[in-house]
């Protein structure tokens, strides 16, 4: 009789809820990037691992949790995180629904861990259908978990991060320390149990070639950040603001491997804060030059962290896109949230020096911070029109659990999608159906909602971003976005207000 496998490290499908008709042929199919350092780290410590990626095979609830059932893992782990750094919560529903699914199918023990089950431990456990929660970031509390179930007589006390129902009550453990050699204990993603032609880059990534968004890959750099905006939820699971780099030997290794063994040329390096350390940064940029690949890769960098020297290496080594949180136009709300100290002058002109590098500018805003009114969100607008990046990306401010947002919105008793009369968790998704932002002093969630639909029309409608989109990538570029803007989500805000009063 063989032995069952240790771990399968699942990813629920989340993302026909999340993103609604924007999921057919705009958003992004992402690798599940911690699956995969999750797996080389337990092949190192002799766990046999496979992961099942439910978005990317195309399966829905029922079909992934027979597949975990026939399986039948000493541990089925889901790994709930999402497309970018604040979007594990969104995600929780259809772990849920899967892991209900498979409760009714089998015996099968399950963990959950991720951004949110890190910042809330003790409700996961008591709220959701798993046997186990993991606050922290992972491996050690995998590992340890698997010695036990292995082997019964090892306490579960004794599993670093590990929470845990005794005789009825929850039990938490303290959290693993942080891992620190990344090139040693995490040197790297388990590509070869993936499937990396079913992955595709964002529409945006791939203007330059939108027939080809496959294949494509995510490569973490660095894991955390040093900056501390109060919407942000990435430290949850690390629980400091710890820096911590792989180093470019090794970057640069897992790229070879991407570009001989599966012809991967699109990377999105999903770090919140790449362009940071500058030797890190131009490291990594000279080996790439060094191959001579061409690569079309997309970063995040912030608007005060941008330098001359850096831009003409990342250009050079095919960063072909960055990633700013410009947030908002007025200064009084961008300090409110805690962004940093730079103005409506550095904006530009940052947005300027990295266009003149040939790089393009996928901007970030956010409407409904603490400080919004009607009056600075459209301020807000009217920078992104005047900026006319390449690509922009329209948030509504969400108080993410894990993030300092979530505790003042607590602690102010503002209304949040996990009220007892609210969405739940799906709440939490800028594109769902079911999306309830934050309301301000002055706006309630469905006025703020609303000006973020109406803002995204209006900017990639605008005459003079639909003009730059032909000049800079052509027409078929300006036909592909003016289809998304015909794609418009449904929103329960929207449809509850139109209801006429009983």
């Amino acid at each position: 009789m063989s032995k069952p496998l240790d771990v399968l490290l699942v990813t629920p499908p989340s993302r026909v809820q999340v993103y609604q008709e924007l999921s057919r042929d705009f958003a992004a199919i992402e690798p599940p990037v911690w699956s995969g350092l999750l797996a080389t780290f337990l092949r190192r410590h002799s766990c046999s691992v496979a992961i099942l990626d439910a978005e990317a095979q195309g399966l829905n609830h029922q079909q992934t949790a027979e597949q975990i059932a026939a399986i039948a893992p000493r541990l089925a782990v889901f790994v709930i995180y999402g497309q970018q750094p604040s979007a594990s919560t969104q995600c929780m529903p259809a772990g849920r629904k899967v892991c209900e699914l498979l409760n009714a199918l089998g015996d099968v023990p399950t963990l959950v861990m991720g951004t949110h089950p890190s910042a809330l431990p003790r409700r996961t456990l008591l709220e959701e259908p798993y046997t186990y929660v993991c606050q922290g970031e992972g491996p050690a509390t995998i590992l340890g978990l698997v010695i036990a179930l292995r082997a019964p007589q090892h306490s579960l006390r004794e599993v670093p991060g590990l929470w845990h129902m005794e005789e009825g009550n929850p039990v938490g453990n303290a959290p693993a320390p942080l891992l620190t050699a990344l090139d040693q204990e995490l040197p790297g993603q388990s590509c070869d149990l993936l499937d990396m032609t079913r992955y595709r880059a964002h529409n945006w990534h791939c203007f330059d070639n939108l027939n080809q968004r496959s294949p494509y890959a995510s490569l973490q750099t660095s894991l955390g950040c040093p900056f501390t905006c109060s919407f942000c939820c990435i430290n949850a699971p690390f629980g400091t603001p710890m820096f911590r780099t792989w180093s470019p030997d090794n970057v640069i290794g897992q790229i070879d491997r991407l570009v001989r063994d599966y012809g991967v040329t699109n990377i999105k390096i999903p770090d919140e804060m790449f362009v940071l350390n500058r030797r890190h940064v131009i490291g990594i940029c000279d080996r790439i030059i060094e191959r001579g690949y061409r690569l079309n890769i997309w970063a995040y960098a912030r608007v005060d962290t941008v330098q001359d020297e850096v831009l003409e290496k990342l250009a050079r080594a095919g960063f072909t896109w960055l990633g700013l949180g410009i947030e908002s136009g007025s200064q009084h709300v961008r300090d409110g949230v805690e962004k940093g100290r730079f103005g409506e002058g550095d904006i530009v002109a940052t947005v300027d020096k990295i266009r003149s590098y040939g790089i393009h500018v996928a901007a970030n805003y956010i409407f409904g911070l603490p400080d919004d009114t009607s009056e600075s969100m459209r301020a807000t607008l009217n920078l992104a029109l005047a900026l006319n990046t390449e690509w922009a990306n329209f948030y509504c401010a969400m108080a993410y659990p894990g993030s300092p947002l979530y505790t003042l919105a607590r602690r102010k008793q503002w209304t949040l999608p996990d009220d007892q009369d609210g969405p739940g968790w799906i709440g939490y998704s800028q594109h769902a159906y079911e999306s309830c932002p934050l309301p301000t002093d002055s706006l309630t969630a469905t006025q703020v909602l609303a000006f973020r639909d109406r803002a995204f029309v209006e900017y990639f409608t605008h005459p003079r971003y639909v003009s730059m989109l032909q000049r800079t990538f052509g027409a078929p570029v300006a036909a592909h976005v003016a289809d998304m803007c015909g794609h418009q989500v449904r929103r329960r805000h929207h449809d509850l207000a139109a209801r006429p009063a009983a």
